[in-house]
């Protein structure tokens, strides 16, 4: 009655979420196990972002409840962002839930479930759901706990799909995920979670940095710092230093760790990009030359609709400074199409400053209604015909434009971070420091060593090539 599955749906920040509750549980004593078809526990990590993926979330829900006819020792749990979105009104539409759990309320799974199972062993009457929800000083410090996998391990999902993360088995870790602060401060009109993440909380650096030694201790080599807005960490809780914010000292102090090669981060703001960052890019050479910068529109008039507090003119004056300190820097970006009011005008800007940017790679998003947001109250909806041609607008200019700058590496020699086989299991895959994914043959023995490879192949998606 202890093997647990975890499928997590959404962004980095609920994979890294999964990955610390996984360990917790895995502590505990509990099997994590990568089919749900195996599991005595099935645990949801949910999203709120879009409607479809709560709706998702909410028909694996209903299909998985199924299961307590035949088994009602079966224990399912939902948890994360749609949880503390609804709140206990989802029960209305998921009565059968044992397990209702918010975000600042991971690290208590694993006592909920031994309560759960203590339960179910004694036989007695089966406990009402579990509800909790409420928000908890310092919870930004409880995800800090890793899942560590060997061969023939298994993490928590390792058969997600498209918006859905997984880590299944694998020989090796090599690249890491660090939670630095939780919550977000902005009110984005569209946005709903300032409500699921409540308001920005920053743990203390030397927990981060104690954090990644361990990382780099057991062979990682590539850290992602992760936050809701990552480059407002620390702005309420530290000072700036020599002129230079939290952020860019936490860098620093990752930077200075020997073992780890490559340090990224995300999801930062426009206005985080002060003199101090764009230095620290041209200053310390792990920091990737890889920045993700959501741009949201490129119309001023659908930016302030929005309330994000910069301009287009604001927004490309970032991105030469970038280039300027970095010239091979890569951009990927978020853009949503069809914000209520969105003109062909507003549009055709945005589609300008994509092209003009040359965006690598970007997540690109027909508006939803999100019920308790600002927007869901504008007028000027836009037509599900005018979404989906302004979405393949912008698809088929990102595929030219990842398979021009791809193309850019043919005959060249990258340096290459090996993360392990492929999905086929056939060849050895790995990225470069600019996040191209490269393909080639290899001893499984370079896994976590960096490497030059020669590009002989590209396509808009990856690269393939050889070992020098």
């Amino acid at each position: 009655m202890n093997r647990v599955f975890i499928r997590t749906y959404g962004c980095q920040m609920n994979e890294r979420d999964s990955e610390a509750v996984a360990a917790m549980l895995r502590a505990r004593g509990y099997v994590i196990v990568d089919s749900e078809r195996s599991a005595d526990v099935v645990l949801l990590n949910t999203c709120s972002v879009r409607d479809q993926a709560e709706q998702k979330a909410i028909g694996k829900a209903g299909y998985l409840a199924a299961r307590k006819k035949r088994n009602p020792d079966f224990v399912l749990g939902v948890m994360g962002c749609m949880a503390q979105n609804r709140g206990a009104d989802l029960l209305d539409r998921l009565p059968d839930l044992d397990l209702l759990v918010g975000t600042q309320k991971f690290h208590q799974i694993p006592d909920h479930l031994d309560n759960i199972m203590a339960s179910l062993r004694a036989q007695g009457p089966r406990p009402s759901t579990i509800i909790d929800l409420e928000a908890e000083a310092g919870s930004q410090n409880t995800i800090r706990d890793h899942l560590f996998t060997s061969e023939g391990d298994h993490a928590h999902d390792a058969s997600a799909g498209a918006g859905e993360h997984a880590n299944g088995s694998r020989p090796k870790q090599v690249t890491a995920f660090i939670s630095i602060m939780q919550g977000c401060n902005m009110a984005c009109t569209f946005c709903i979670v300032p409500k699921t993440r409540g308001e920005e909380r920053s743990r203390p650096i030397d927990d981060i940095v104690a954090e990644a030694e361990e990382l780099a201790s057991r062979g990682v080599r590539d850290i992602t710092l992760l936050g809701q807005i990552v480059t407002s960490y620390g702005r309420r809780e530290f000072p700036f230093v020599d002129g230079k914010s939290p952020f860019v000292q936490l860098i620093e102090r990752v930077h200075a760790i020997p073992g780890i090669a490559r340090i990224r981060f995300t999801s930062p703001h426009p206005r985080g990009f002060k003199d101090d960052l764009v230095q620290a890019f041209r200053d310390l050479p792990k920091l990737c030359p890889n920045v993700h910068l959501p741009l949201q529109s490129g119309s001023d008039r659908i930016l302030r609709l929005m309330n994000r507090p910069y301009t287009r003119d604001r927004y490309l004056e970032i991105i030469e400074s970038l280039r300027r300190a970095v010239p091979e820097m890569y951009f990927s970006t978020d853009i949503i199409v069809g914000f209520p009011g969105e003109t062909e005008e507003d549009f055709e800007q945005t589609r300008d400053i994509f092209e003009r940017v040359g965006f690598d790679m970007a997540y690109i998003f027909k508006y939803s209604v999100r019920t308790g947001t600002p927007a869901a109250e504008m007028a000027g909806e836009v037509s599900t015909e005018d979404k989906e041609r302004r979405n393949q607008v912008l698809l088929d200019l990102l595929h030219r434009q990842s398979l021009a700058r791809n193309e850019q590496l043919l005959g060249r020699t990258v340096e290459v971070l090996v993360e392990g086989p492929d999905k086929v299991g056939r060849r050895l895959s790995g990225r470069t420091a600019g996040n191209r994914l490269v393909h080639f043959a290899g001893d499984a023995r370079l896994i976590g060593e960096l490497i030059p490879v020669k590009i002989e192949r590209a396509s808009a998606a990856s690269l393939v090539g050889e070992v020098v």
